[in-house]
C-alpha cells in the first residue's frame, strides 16, 4: 500500500508542482502540504485527474499551533472510491489569512467550512454563506482555539421564573474548583475482592 501511495504522491507532485509544497506517507496515509492560494485549483485537479479521482470530500478541520507564525493548519480529507485511496491536504496559514473556499468544487464543503469558521475563526474567501453553525447567535470567541478558556465566557441556562433562556457571564466560585489529583483507587476506603490475600501474604 505504501508503495502505491508513494507512486501517487510522485504523480501529484509531478503534475502540480505549482501547488505542492511537500508530501510524505506516514502511517499508511498520503499527506500533501499545499499553498493556500492554490487550494481550490488543486482540489479540482485531485477530483478530475484520472489517476487520482478523489471525488468524495470526507472532512475539513483545523489544528491550532499558537506558537507558530502560521498559526493554523486547515486539514482536508478526501477519498477516491474508484482507486481506493485516501489523501490528507494541509494548508498552513497565519491568523489573519483567508483560505479560498472549495464549495464551488465540492458543495458539501459548505457546512465543513462554516464549522471551521465557527470553531477556529478561520475565514474562507468566496464562501456563499459564512456564518456560525454550531454556536449560538452572538457567541464570543472560537472554542477550539488553544487560548479559549475551558469554561467559556457565557453560561446559558433556562430560568424557571422568567420562563426563558438566560445568558450570564461565567463565574465559578472557589469551592467548585477542586484540585484533587488523587485517583479514585488511591482514595478508596474499602477493600476490593482479592485484596485481602495480598495483606495475608504480607502479614
Amino acid at each position: 500500500m505504501s508503495e502505491l501511495l508513494n507512486e501517487l504522491g510522485g504523480h501529484i507532485e509531478a503534475k502540480r508542482p505549482d501547488c505542492v509544497i511537500g508530501w510524505d506517507v506516514t502511517h499508511g496515509e498520503l499527506n500533501v502540504d499545499v499553498a493556500p492560494s492554490n487550494i481550490r485549483g488543486f482540489v479540482e485537479f485531485l477530483k478530475t485527474d484520472a489517476t487520482c479521482r478523489f471525488s468524495s470530500l470526507v472532512d475539513i478541520t483545523a489544528v491550532d499551533y499558537p506558537e507558530r507564525p502560521k498559526r493554523f493548519d486547515v486539514v482536508y480529507h478526501f477519498l477516491s472510491m474508484y482507486q481506493n485511496h485516501r489523501i490528507r491536504l494541509r494548508v498552513a496559514i497565519r491568523e489573519d489569512e483567508m483560505v479560498p473556499s472549495i464549495v464551488s468544487v465540492h458543495p458539501s464543503a459548505n457546512w465543513f467550512e462554516r464549522e471551521v469558521f465557527d470553531m477556529f475563526g478561520i475565514l474562507f474567501a468566496g464562501h456563499p454563506d459564512l456564518r456560525r453553525i454550531l454556536t449560538d447567535y452572538g457567541f464570543r470567541g472560537f472554542p477550539l482555539r488553544k487560548d479559549f478558556p475551558t469554561t467559556g465566557y457565557t453560561e446559558v441556562r433556562y430560568d424557571e421564573e422568567q420562563k426563558r433562556v438566560v445568558y450570564e457571564p461565567v463565574s465559578l466560585v472557589q469551592e467548585y474548583r477542586q484540585f484533587d489529583f488523587m485517583s479514585p483507587w488511591e482514595g478508596a476506603q474499602y477493600v476490593l475482592p482479592g485484596d485481602e490475600k495480598t495483606e495475608e501474604k504480607a502479614g
